[in-house]
């Protein structure tokens, strides 16, 4: 197995993403997206708008989420490296949205500067996560939050190729894996075990909204992904499935801070901090 803490070395930096996979210019489904991530904000940080802070989508490719957060009442940015995605998102959003041409390691902004950022399937394509993960961190405002969107090693089903158990192969069985299936030549993406995951994020005081967004896909605009019958699953189930679970969705605060929205059928559950 690859080391969670040297999953980039020797990779090049994906610089035009947004063309290569077409997801990104999915728009219905990146502003489904979107809907969760601020739903889950609005919940960790108790507040009913984000009227009056800053926010910054790191990794925003074409810019729906981040033209969402705008027209949530954020003040915006998004930074990127993919060229033609940025490209696309100042010709539609530059309005409401400053797009800047960033690295995660290198964000163009002032120390606790900003109240939300967002990392949302992020991680697993940049060549120094950690490097990204402490400069979001020296941005973030005290009280500040991360939303995370993270899959982890040991999901069943690889989301960019949709081929079994492929994260979890050593790189050279899983660049054969690729071309067996047809798929490609080379396995790009580098996951981490949920416990690399939550030694990658250990500065931040991290709530695990996994369960409940599973519990109440409605409440936090998850329908599109998670049947309506899951909010019946009592919660003790839904606790033991967990580890199944291929994307966890984290609120990370910068310093001691616990999830300030209204209780919860299912409450976050504090992993860190």
């Amino acid at each position: 197995m690859t080391d969670d803490h040297d999953p980039g070395r020797g990779r090049e930096e994906q610089l035009a993403y947004s063309e290569s996979m077409a997801k990104m210019l999915d728009e219905e489904a990146r502003r489904k997206k979107a809907a969760k991530i601020v739903a889950v904000v609005r919940h960790a940080l108790g507040v009913e708008s984000l009227d009056g802070l800053t926010a910054v989508d790191v990794g925003c490719s074409a810019g729906f989420i981040a033209d969402e957060l705008a027209l949530a009442g954020a003040t915006t940015s998004g930074v990127d490296i993919d060229e033609p995605g940025l490209e696309k998102a100042r010709a539609r959003f530059g309005d409401r949205v400053d797009f800047r041409l960033a690295r995660g390691e290198d964000l163009p902004f002032d120390d606790a500067s900003v109240d939300v950022a967002v990392l949302n399937h992020i991680y697993e394509h940049v060549v120094d996560p950690e490097a990204v993960v402490a400069d979001i961190h020296r941005v973030l405002r005290p009280g500040g939050v991360l939303y995370l969107g993270i899959g982890h090693r040991w999901q069943v089903l690889e989301p960019h190729h949709r081929l079994p158990f492929l994260s979890w192969l050593p790189q050279r069985a899983a660049d054969r894996y690729l071309r067996l299936t047809r798929k490609g030549e080379h396995y790009y993406e580098r996951y981490y075990t949920p416990a690399g995951l939550r030694r990658l994020f250990g500065a931040y005081d991290v709530w695990d909204y996994t369960l409940p967004v599973l519990a109440d896909p409605a409440a936090f605009s998850a329908d599109d992904n998670v049947p309506a019958w899951s909010s019946r699953i009592p919660e003790g189930v839904l606790a033991a499935a967990l580890p199944a679970v291929p994307t966890y969705v984290w609120a990370a605060f910068k310093g001691t801070a616990s999830p300030a929205g209204p209780r919860l059928r299912v409450a976050p559950r504090h992993v860190s901090g």
